[in-house]
């Protein structure tokens, strides 16, 4: 029998409810989801949790897990406060949602309804639902772009992060969000626009100007801590300081539009400027760092460079995107491309991992994934393992007898209504007993869920223990054939969680010029205890 789930995701307007005091919204959801599994009997082994206000499947990456996991059958229901929680995606994601439902024949269950996709109405019902739902979505978007818009032009800040040097207030007396200066980092910032605008005296006494580059990495070598999140300072972060009008009192919005095509069936998102009349450029609340002519100044140094090369459309070019990570700090390889092919380099300019080119790395990826699911298949056969068995089937047993023990004390609960009702039972007795009866239901069908939880992460365990050998066959007879970039990208993302890469010196040893170590991380869940 398969189990049920419940999936909980906080809007924007439950924010917005919490922020006047209504309570914490998922808990609130996590209650009337579990009453409702209780009242129908279903056996929720998995509580998936979402806080992300995203449009589209792609920007929400708990919902991305629960399809994939219904799509494969693993799940009997899925329980939601509303359909409309589901998605609220264009109609392309709304059809993904309904038809991963309707084939893998799971119900969608929600306080007032169930939905059975096997039934035509609930199917029609179910859609019309999730239209509704895109429709209310557009109708809050456009209300929340109004607003901003509106702040924006009476000089409020209306992004959510605050720049570098400045700390998000609110407005006194006032709804909305301004900028106070954060001493400390606005230093850096006015020793920024010096350094590029007007520069400092070399030893002849001259001034020399800073470029971007040369920027960061005086400010590495004085210590400066960089903005949050990042591991050092970069040419990049200092051009965004330097262009961003915030730093002269201004406020800027509405500046760059986002647009989506279909290219090659894939959905790419471009990036252009809006017309002028559509722009807001007006003074803000905000006290400047630097005076208006510094920042000119250094508009007119940008434009003397000429503008930045346009970035190419948002498809993987590199087979090793996401997958192949430096040994040393964490931060995940990048191509630069050469004359050979391309070189794999880890971006940290503080980190001392050296590169080697990328043919050479993929090669020895591959050869690693044929030497570990060769010795993989020798471990493992279409039979799970004795060991493996025997625990699922010990899991299992566990499960049984602690069900078997809530069906005993609900009948013994159900009884005590009998003996007061025959005079066995005083209520004071009643009372007594029924507290304690229901105190240890609780604590089995805690009990029993988390059993039920351990077994089903178990079995999905073995279960990708097993698929893992075909998948891998497969990514290695097909590799060579495939016909771009992002195609073998993703089949060794279906296998590889990461590789790590480690290479000390660029020496030749043993008349090779790429000795490096390779680490591979498969796509394999560990089993308990190990």
């Amino acid at each position: 029998m398969r189990p049920y789930c419940i999936y909980l995701r906080k809007s924007r307007a439950d924010m917005e409810a919490e922020a006047h005091g209504e309570g914490e919204t998922l808990a609130r959801h996590e209650k009337l989801l579990l009453e409702v599994a209780g009242r129908g009997q279903y056996n929720v082994t998995q509580i998936y949790r979402e806080i992300v206000s995203g449009e589209t499947i792609a920007a929400r990456p708990v919902v991305q897990q629960l399809l994939q996991e219904v799509e494969d059958g693993l799940w009997a229901g899925v329980l939601v406060v509303e359909v409309e929680r589901l998605a609220r995606g264009d109609t392309i994601d709304q059809g993904v949602m309904a038809q991963a439902f309707k084939y893998s024949g799971t119900k969608i269950i929600t306080p007032l309804k169930v939905y059975d996709p096997a039934d035509e109405f609930d199917e029609e019902y179910f859609e019309f639902g999730l239209f509704m739902s895109r429709r209310e979505y557009k109708t809050i978007n456009r209300r929340l772009q109004r607003g901003r818009l509106a702040s924006a032009k009476e000089g409020k800040w209306v992004s959510g992060t605050s720049p570098y040097g400045y700390e998000r207030v609110r407005v006194p007396h006032d709804k909305g969000w301004t900028l106070r200066p954060v001493e400390a980092e606005a230093d850096i910032v006015r020793f920024i626009f010096r350094l590029y605008t007007s520069g400092e005296e070399d030893g002849g006494g001259a001034l020399k100007r800073f470029g971007t580059y040369s920027l960061a990495l005086r400010l590495d070598a004085m210590g400066v801590p960089p903005p949050r999140g990042a591991h050092c300072w970069s040419n990049v972060t200092i051009q965004s300081i330097l262009q961003n009008p915030a730093y002269a009192g201004k406020i800027r919005w509405n500046v760059c539009k986002t647009k989506r095509r279909i290219i090659n069936n894939t959905v790419c998102v471009e990036r252009y400027i809006a017309p002028p009349e559509e722009q807001v450029f007006v003074d803000g609340l905000h006290p400047p760092i630097i005076d208006e002519a510094v920042f000119l100044a250094a508009q007119e140094i940008f434009a003397q460079k000429g503008p930045p090369p346009v970035p190419a459309r948002s498809i993987v070019k590199n087979p090793l995107a996401g997958l192949l990570v430096c040994g040393k700090c964490g931060r995940r390889m990048v191509l630069r491309a050469n004359a050979y092919g391309g070189e794999l380099v880890c971006p940290n300019r503080a980190c001392d991992n050296v590169g080697s080119r990328y043919r050479v790395v993929e090669e020895r990826l591959l050869q690693a994934l044929d030497r570990w699911i060769g010795d993989y298949r020798l471990e493992w056969s279409d039979r799970l393992p004795e060991e493996q068995q025997t625990l699922i089937d010990l899991k299992e047993k566990s499960v049984s007898k602690v069900q078997s023990e809530i069906e005993t004390l609900k009948k013994q609960l159900a009884r005590t209504h009998d003996l007061l009702e025959q005079g066995v039972y005083d209520t004071e007795m009643f009372l007594e007993r029924s507290r304690s009866l229901s105190a240890r239901i609780s604590a089995a069908q805690e009990t029993a869920e988390a059993l039920a939880v351990d077994l089903a992460e178990e079995k999905v365990r073995a279960a990708s223990r097993k698929n893992i050998v075909p998948k891998v066959d497969r990514l290695l007879d097909v590799y060579g054939t495939l016909p771009s970039a992002q195609a073998k990208n993703e089949m060794l993302k279906e296998v590889i969680e990461r590789a790590e890469y480690t290479r000390l010196s660029r020496e030749r040893k043993n008349g090779m010029a790429d000795k490096f170590e390779l680490i591979l991380f498969p796509k394999l869940p560990p089993s308990f205890g190990e």
